[in-house]
């Protein structure tokens, strides 16, 4: 498995109340990348604005998520990665507290890093909530943790610091196995 820390930048910015969220992602990862990136995220099937992320005039990803009045990014080279994912999910929130996780990641209760690791991975494979989250199969190692996605590859991942009270989760997949 692959160190996260050498491998993956990973930043975050509050978002004030009624400020363009997309906006203010998109002023964060041009600092995080190099000049002369262009970012976009066009969907492939509607090309509205919310699609993966891709970056272009500079050989980088980037993945972006938005939790707790933050904005977070990742990015990384694609010398070290093929494919990045990266999900966030408030530690505590009082809607989904209550609704509960039952059924969302298949039979039983899921918890939230179980999902923030199998949405990372899904953002990563590029298809995200069109593949069943309930079929992703997440494997903890002593170094992280490891998600193979139906017809997809299987990713490495990490749980990572960010902003206090927010649970960060990174997927990546290594050059040579896609």
């Amino acid at each position: 498995m692959l160190a996260i820390g050498s491998i993956v930048d990973i930043g975050w910015v509050a978002i004030a109340p009624g400020a363009p969220r997309r906006r203010q992602a998109w002023h964060l990862l041009s600092g995080m990348l190099p000049h002369g990136a262009v970012l976009d995220n066009r969907c492939p099937r509607c090309d509205g604005p919310h699609g993966r992320v891709t970056v272009s005039g500079a050989p980088f990803l980037a993945s972006v998520t938005y939790a707790a009045g933050y904005a977070i990014a990742a990015v990384a080279s694609m010398t070290d990665a093929a494919a990045l994912g990266i999900d966030a999910e408030p530690e505590v929130d009082a809607r989904r507290d209550a609704a509960g996780m039952r059924g969302v990641l298949g039979a039983g209760e899921a918890t939230v890093r179980e999902w923030t690791r199998v949405e990372a991975a899904l953002k990563a494979d590029g298809r995200g909530l069109r593949v069943d989250p309930g079929s992703v199969v997440v494997t903890a190692a002593d170094d992280g943790w490891t998600a193979g996605v139906p017809d997809g590859a299987v990713y490495d991942g990490w749980d990572a610091p960010g902003p206090a009270g927010v649970l960060l989760s990174v997927a990546l997949l290594a050059p040579g196995r896609a």
